[in-house]
């Protein structure tokens, strides 16, 4: 077969298959050549996803007649002035972009460069241009891409609906707008605009603190920690949650490399590995980082989409970034995510109960019942219950009083008598807890709520991994050993890992063919079920299998055993405990949060309740 020089229509569609993927790629490379010519304001409208016309209009500088011809030409581009590769400072520069979707799509041009009289148009139709012809623009340059993939029908079989196109080409320009809080982004379908970020003034970081709020939404604003760390010539800066505001997927982790949206692996675990011991398997923090480093010691060329990053040195990155996640862990370690969202408790009615004579008593059993049938509890429903029903059984205010564990008066004396350390702090005063689960506590301006046993075990894992770390892990030696069966492969498990757990104050050895003995248990657990503790310890371990390093290990062993030496929900606990365990964890790192990444406590504060009450 002879060798032969392909047509540069087939070269450019070789090529498009690269670059052009669907149009939220076409919108990508056009939106980047945007920002590049000194964009401040970009304008998108796309009709059916994209698949039969994408237009992006922006106000930046514009290209000439002949810069117009030369730039639907392959490797033409003005974004390497000095041709090295190894110095790239702006988002598109392969000169791939516009002839790849030219063969692909039917691709048109209107631009006006900076001073000139008139604007310039150029089409190209599945490979082949017109001529360069006068037209009519204000400024800054019109794109147009109609019918995506018409020369290349196969690949219309891959595209998702229009719905499911769109919404692909939102998140990537929302990626690029969250990198360039000072550029104005809007993009509109046939029936509504879709996205609309207006341009933030000011600092850089107020700017993209104000970016990411209306991107990523107000709770992240509001439960997001700042990260500014340098080290050589690499630097980080941007947002990351609290550990209690998470997602189901890394979707919401948006990362950008010399303000380029990067998907990259290494980057996504040292993130992972940094929220280790304060989220939930399974769970995702949300965050936006970006990375600014000497173009010379990251390769941006990996692949034409550009999505792809090479560092030359992967520890320093690694390493920077978990060290600066976990200094601003450490500075947040209190913070728990407030996302009481008191808009949406305004909304609901409040209950019609029917026009019953003025009484000091009040339905509890038949309200208990209603409020339990609704799905929106625990907030006010707007079906009113039956009166029928509703007088079957009536509780007294004293018997209403009585669900709480501990009154307030119980604890006057205590508090009054109580170590100066002791009676105050950011977490308040104890007054009350509730369902023997709850602590209600009060501060200035606010009403805390503490899960006990959250709270309690995070201080217990805490305390416990300090110990580990300084050797001084105590047990306390079982008077009667426990003997416990286990499958085999549990077992089996378990022995493996003994010397660990030694290491933590859990003692066992093997007994018999099917069992195993607890001679001692950690002394920070105090009493408890040491059955549930080794079947829990060996479920978890089933899971965890050898993708986890020792460290990583004995903190996820810590974090079981701290859930069964913590206090329990439905334990009673008087002012002075509660006010001890508010205490403790004022000063206990990460006690926002527990060993699983659920809140520790909620606070409402009193402009909230306020508004609940149209005050």
């Amino acid at each position: 077969m002879t060798i032969r020089i392909l047509p540069n229509t087939l070269i450019n569609q070789i090529a498009a298959g690269e670059v052009v993927e669907r149009p939220a790629s076409v919108l990508k490379e056009l939106v980047e050549n945007a920002i590049d010519a000194g964009a401040t304001k970009i304008d998108v409208l796309l009709k059916e996803g994209g698949k039969s016309l994408i237009t992006v209009v922006d106000d930046g500088k514009g290209m000439s007649q002949d810069e117009l011809s030369l730039a639907v030409e392959r490797h033409a581009t003005s974004k390497l002035p000095d041709d090295n590769l190894f110095n790239i400072h702006y988002l598109g520069f392969r000169g791939e972009a516009l002839p790849s979707i030219a063969s692909v799509a039917r691709l048109s041009i209107v631009s006006r460069a900076q001073g000139s009289d008139n604007a310039w148009k150029i089409e190209v139709c599945g490979g082949q241009k017109s001529e360069v012809c006068p037209a009519a623009l204000a400024k800054g340059t019109r794109i147009e891409v109609r019918d995506l993939f018409y020369a290349t029908p196969a690949r219309l079989k891959f595209l998702k609906t229009a719905a499911a196109e769109t919404g692909q080409c939102v998140d990537i320009l929302n990626r690029i707008a969250l990198a360039n809080p000072h550029i104005s982004f809007y993009l509109s379908d046939e029936k509504s605009r879709k996205v609309a970020l207006n341009s933030q003034q000011g600092e850089l970081f107020d700017a993209r603190l104000k970016r990411l709020a209306d991107v990523m939404g107000r709770e992240f604003g509001e439960n997001s920690f700042l990260i500014n760390a340098q080290r050589e010539s690499l630097k980080i800066s941007g947002y990351t949650s609290l550990p209690t505001l998470n997602k189901a997927n890394s979707l919401s982790q948006y990362l950008f490399v010399n303000n380029r949206p990067v998907r990259d692996k290494l980057l996504l675990g040292a993130i992972k590995g940094a929220y280790q011991d304060v989220l939930a398997g399974g769970r995702y923090p949300m965050c936006a980082l970006f990375f600014d480093i000497d173009p010379a010691y990251v390769d941006v060329n990996v692949h034409p989409a550009k999505a792809e990053v090479r560092f030359y040195d992967n520890a320093l990155v690694r390493g920077l970034l978990v060290s600066a996640i976990r200094n601003g862990l450490n500075q947040a370690s209190q913070r728990s995510a407030n996302v009481l969202n008191v808009e949406t408790l305004l909304q609901d009615k409040i209950p019609d109960f029917g026009e019953f004579p003025p009484s000091d008593t009040y339905h509890l059993a038949e309200t208990s019942s209603f409020r339990n049938q609704t799905d929106f509890y625990p907030q006010f429903s707007s079906r009113p219950p039956s009166s029928a029903g509703f007088a079957k059984s009536q509780a007294t205010l004293p018997e209403l009083e009585r669900k709480l564990s501990v009154r307030v008066e119980e604890g006057e004396n205590l508090a009054a008598t109580m170590p100066q350390d002791e009676s105050n702090g950011p977490l308040g005063m104890a007054k009350a807890q509730f369902h023997d689960t709850y602590i209600i506590s009060q501060t200035e301006d606010s009403i805390i709520i503490v899960d006990q046993h959250a709270a309690h075990e995070r201080i217990v894992m805490e305390k416990m991994k300090s110990a580990l770390v300084n050797g001084q892990v105590s047990s306390q030696m079982l008077l009667l050993p426990e003997v416990i069966d286990l499958k085999p492969a549990d077992k089996v498990r378990l022995l493996d890992a003994a010397a660990d757990l030694a290491k933590l104050g859990l003692v066992i050895e093997e007994f018999g063919t099917t069992a195993i003995i607890v001679r001692e248990t950690p002394a920070l657990l105090g009493e408890c079920d040491v059955h549930a503790l080794i079947t829990d310890l060996a479920e978890e371990m089933a899971e965890w299998g050898k993708g986890f390093e020792l460290t990583e290990k004995l903190h996820l062993i810590c974090a079981t055993m701290a859930c069964h030496g913590s206090v329990r929900a439905g334990r009673k606990l008087n002012i002075a405990e509660m006010n001890h365990l508010l205490r403790e964890m004022e000063r206990t790192p990460h006690s926002g949060q527990c060993n699983h990444g659920r809140p520790t406590y909620i606070e409402l504060r009193v402009r909230d309740v306020e508004r609940l009450f149209h005050r």
